[in-house]
């Protein structure tokens, strides 16, 4: 049911049934001291008084009347001889005939030496007995009691005294609850209404207060970090959307230019030479792949970086083969080296043999036609070497980066996308990557990725 109530009612309720808890039990603490204090008080009256005039005693004994003696009043509300046998006879004085009770038969008979209890008279008025055994005559003893009314009228009302200061106790405390709920989620109501405006208007720039260090100001610092990772990724994605526009828009005007010129010289029956129609049918053909490998490595990119990667042993000089004997065919005229050890790795092995096929593809692009590119795997590590003019230094910390493209190189196909793809995949993988100059000119690529020579016991 608390569930359903707000959390200010929620706060002041479970305050206001703590204060309750609280002041019940010192209440009821208080009650059963002040009690233990006036029984006390009274028994200690009771021990302390005399037993009454052993006259009185005696002739009670020998008389043995079972109703009260007139005379004399006792200063304690009943006076009365207990016999071994049960029977009993009021003292002179005594305002009250007493019930007698195992106990009191005990202690006339000499079994106990004392008996102190509660009791009643013959008329059911509640009294403190107390019997002691009679020193003037063997089984026989004297009970002497006083009303328990003066200690139960203060106990009841104390008791209504204390239900009230308890109610108004209670009452108090619910109302300082709600107050001090109120005050204290205030900051939440605040913080509440920023994040309901964000909801609102997707405007992610809105800053949330924080102030101090209290658990509200941690939670307000960590919206701020939150929408700021949220205005960050959108940001990356209107980013990755503008350039794969501005990168299909040059591949997508020339297909339809060239596609154009064949439709019209079909339309007018005037027939492109051979070498021009075929010339347009290798440019079309060459767009579609650039289109289609685009396409691929936006795909690859947009996969969540959440989703946990396939992860299975890969030989990892295996893929180096295969992705050689690719870039030659690619260029043919360049001479491609490739010295590959044995190495297994952990990783998906699509993602890495494209990865593998970036780097290579990378290095041919920008490789002299007469060039040489030399591939080693070596103790985990993969080197890519090519001969061409090399990244200035002030380019190297892009290189990785989306879309971005030297500007030596944005003459030259390509998407750039490849080297994000390859620094994404090592990342998943386990390993790193870099690019740096070579000596000797051109560029030098370093994978390492965490593995071992013998399939099955490679291990990140």
């Amino acid at each position: 049911m608390t569930r359903r109530l707000p959390l200010r009612a929620r706060l002041a309720l479970l305050t206001a049934v703590a204060v309750a808890l609280a002041v019940a039990a010192c209440a009821v603490t208080g009650w059963v001291l002040t009690r233990d204090q006036l029984y006390g008080q009274l028994d200690r009256s009771l021990r302390s008084a005399p037993m009454g005039p052993p006259s009185s005693q005696w002739m009670a004994l020998q008389v043995c009347s079972q109703e009260p003696v007139a005379g004399r009043r006792n200063p304690f509300g009943a006076s009365q001889v207990v016999k071994a046998d049960g029977g009993h006879c009021a003292v002179e004085g005594s305002q009250y005939v007493l019930t007698v009770t195992p106990a009191d038969v005990e202690v006339a008979r000499g079994v106990r030496t004392e008996a102190l209890h509660d009791g009643t008279t013959a008329d059911g008025t509640p009294m403190r007995i107390l019997t002691r055994p009679m020193r003037e005559a063997d089984g026989a003893a004297v009970s002497i009691a006083l009303p328990l009314d003066q200690v139960e009228g203060p106990l009841g009302t104390l008791a209504l005294l204390l239900l009230l200061v308890s109610a108004l106790g209670v009452l108090g405390a619910a109302t300082a609850g709600l107050l001090i709920a109120r005050a204290a989620l205030r900051p939440v109501d605040e913080l509440t209404g920023v994040v309901e405006h964000i909801a609102r208007t997707e405007d992610l720039d809105t800053p949330i207060p924080a102030e101090g260090a209290d658990e509200i100001a941690r939670l307000s610092r960590s919206f701020n970090t939150m929408t700021a990772a949220l205005a960050g990724a959108r940001e990356r994605q209107q980013q990755l959307i503008a350039d794969a526009g501005h990168e299909l828009r040059t591949p997508l005007t020339s297909l339809r230019t060239n596609i154009d010129l064949l439709l019209r010289s079909e339309e007018t029956g005037r027939a492109l030479p051979p070498a021009d129609r075929r010339r347009l049918l290798v440019s079309v053909k060459a767009q579609m792949l650039e289109l289609s490998s685009l396409v691929g490595d936006l795909l690859e990119l947009a996969r969540p970086d959440e989703r946990e990667p396939a992860r299975e042993s890969v030989a990892l000089h295996e893929v180096v083969g295969r992705a050689v004997e690719r870039a030659r065919l690619r260029g043919p005229g360049l001479r491609v080296e490739a010295d590959a050890e044995p190495w297994f790795v952990l990783g998906d092995p699509p993602s890495l043999e494209r990865a593998v096929v970036n780097l290579l593809d990378n290095a041919v692009k920008f490789s002299p036609p007469d060039g040489s590119v030399e591939v080693r795997l070596k103790g985990g590590e993969l080197t890519v070497r090519d001969h061409g003019p090399g990244i200035p230094a002030d380019e190297l910390p892009h290189v990785f980066e989306r879309f971005w493209r030297s500007p030596s190189a944005r003459s030259l196909p390509g998407s750039g996308l490849g080297l994000s793809i390859v620094a994404r995949v090592v990342e998943e993988s386990g390993g790193e990557v870099s690019l740096e100059p070579a000596d000797g000119g051109g560029v030098l690529a370093r994978v390492r990725l965490p593995g071992s020579p013998v399939r099955g016991s490679d291990a990140p």
